[in-house]
């Protein structure tokens, strides 16, 4: 971790950097506000990981992932989650044909660089464990054949909240899966305002990169810089949701049930290099893991029925650890 980064890979990272801020221009002509969200989902493409947006219908979800898959130039699939769908309709399914007496495979929906998977949470079991294996292996199986899944591959899940009528919670397994849980929410009165406007005057995107250039990108993210002091501190965030009281948070251990996983320091490490990358530096600072924590976070602390009764969230709780741990 303490090499030092070559010149020519510093002004590399500043170009490119600048190159996805431009990016993140020609999605937001079609997307009013949602500034986070935007750069969340471009973290998740810099790590080559699945994000999971959730929010009251009618945030422009969709319309946002569509708009990033025309900006970046990647192929795009959309699959419509409900209660009566099957896991041969999302990864595919064999054909008999009597002419042949034989099985073809017809591919589903899954086999794109980018798939929307919109409303996920109201999915039944056997689905959601289909579109586990594509997130993970990134291929899937379908009858007695193992397919390997276009590169690169994304999930951008969509999902309201769990409260509202027929929806179901997603397993633990499948949320530990998604490398951000971001939470959209309504624009501003501003934003609004915009929107109506934009309904008469919506703006062509143009294409900004290539997959090819996507998967550079992602090579080149990897060589941003992480002194040791940072990744003691990104430590430190993730040990203090597994034994708060080692921290002086005491009043947090009857709240945490389980605290983050190895996955998640991985994630927390990558995510803070993307967010680096975005602000075209080649190196991480504190700052950076602060901004991305919650997002990291959220979906892999379990809570006690006690932080429920007293209706803290997890996002209050990773919060709490932010604002006492000192950072380097």
């Amino acid at each position: 971790m303490s090499k030092v980064v070559a010149p020519e890979i510093i002004e590399k990272i500043k170009e490119e950097g600048a190159r996805w801020q431009i990016l993140k221009q020609e999605i937001k002509k079609r997307v009013i506000g949602q500034e986070t969200v935007i750069d969340r989902i471009l973290i998740g493409i810099l790590c080559n990981s699945h994000i999971l947006l959730e929010g009251v219908p009618g945030l422009a979800k969709t319309t946002l992932v569509t708009a990033v898959a025309e900006a970046i130039g990647l192929d795009c699939k959309r699959i419509q989650f409900t209660p009566d769908l099957l896991p041969a309709d999302v990864i595919g399914t064999q054909i008999y044909s009597p002419k042949t007496e034989d099985f073809s495979t017809k591919k589903g929906p899954i086999f794109a660089n980018l798939v929307l998977a919109d409303e996920i949470n109201r999915a039944p079991a056997k689905v959601q464990s289909a579109l586990l294996e594509a997130m993970q292996e990134r291929q899937v199986t379908i009858g007695d054949e193992t397919f390997k899944l276009p590169a690169p591959f994304f999930v951008l899940a969509t999902q309201n909240p769990i409260d509202q009528e027929g929806t179901y919670q997603l397993p633990e397994a499948q949320m530990d899966r998604f490398l951000l849980k971001v939470i959209v929410h309504y624009p501003t009165v501003e934003e609004e305002k915009k929107i109506i406007k934009s309904v008469f005057e919506p703006e062509k995107i143009n294409r900004m990169l290539t997959a090819k250039e996507v998967k550079a990108t992602q090579e080149l993210v990897r060589e941003v810089y992480i002194d040791e002091k940072v990744i003691d501190y990104l430590l430190a965030i993730i040990f203090a949701t597994r034994n708060p009281s080692e921290y002086k948070l005491d009043s947090l251990t009857p709240l945490i049930m389980h605290g983050a996983s190895p996955r998640a320091t991985l994630a927390l490490f990558h995510a803070a290099k993307a967010h680096a990358f975005l602000k075209k530096r080649h190196f991480v600072i504190p700052d950076d893991i602060k901004a991305v924590a919650t997002d990291v976070l959220r979906h892999r602390i379990l809570l006690t029925y006690q932080a429920e009764a007293e209706l803290m969230g997890a996002d209050a709780i990773i919060q709490t650890i932010l604002k006492t741990l000192p950072s380097p």
